[in-house]
């Protein structure tokens, strides 16, 4: 996204007159999630300032200062202290979705009694520039291998667990934690057929903003 991303954090890249992480934290909250943890990193203070404590979307905002890039799994660490402990969901802020969150409640619910039940994935089409996908959803589950394979959203839940034995502070990877689990059988999934889109490149970034636009004239 350079050099939009020189100076300005992803998910404050604007579209539609928002930044892309405004409009998630207005589904999340339509979904009912009014607690909110953020982790950042480059430039993350200037998403502290934009959103503040979150009032002002009817939410509430707490940050977690990765300092460096700890990828997904290592920032997620980093923020248990202040997910608690019963299951919760994961999300990006610098992409455009129009996932509706609610759909996660039950799965949580589901999760919180049975601790077997470690991950849920929502999985999407592959797009144009990542076609092999990620995981194959058969009958419910997530696996690793095997015909057909999706691509992984970013939008999950997870119980604390799947995390044990990782330091905060420590950089560590996601997928190497769901493989292992998707081998025991206690990863589950779902496939969301509807818009979601990975704002990667400026032009994508322009042309949703010309399609927001246009909605909110129409």
């Amino acid at each position: 996204m350079r050099p939009l991303t020189e100076h300005t954090p992803k998910p404050l890249l604007r579209a539609g007159g928002k930044p892309l992480i405004v409009w998630q934290i207005e589904r999340l909250k339509r979904a009912g999630f009014e607690r909110l943890v953020i982790n950042h990193a480059h430039l993350g203070l200037q998403i502290e300032r934009e959103l503040g404590d979150g009032s002002a979307y009817g939410v509430g905002i707490a940050y977690s200062d990765e300092g460096v890039p700890l990828e997904t799994a290592g920032g997620i660490v980093t923020a248990l202290h202040l997910l608690g402990d019963a299951p919760f969901v994961v999300t990006n802020g610098d992409v455009y979705t129009e996932f509706d969150y609610g759909r996660l409640r039950p799965v949580l619910q589901d999760m919180a009694g049975n601790p077997d039940h470690l991950a849920h994935l929502v999985l999407v089409d592959n797009p144009p520039h990542h076609p092999q996908g990620d995981f194959v959803l058969n009958a419910g589950k997530v696996v690793a291998e095997g015909e057909g394979k999706l691509t992984f959203s970013g939008i999950g839940c997870y119980r604390p667990a799947l995390f044990a034995g990782l330091r905060p502070g420590a950089k560590a990877a996601l997928a190497p934690l769901l493989r292992r689990a998707m081998a025991e059988g206690r990863v589950s999934g779902e496939h969301f057929t509807g818009r979601w889109q990975d704002i990667g490149t400026p032009e994508r970034l322009a042309a949703l903003d010309r399609e927001l636009e246009l909605r909110h004239v129409a």
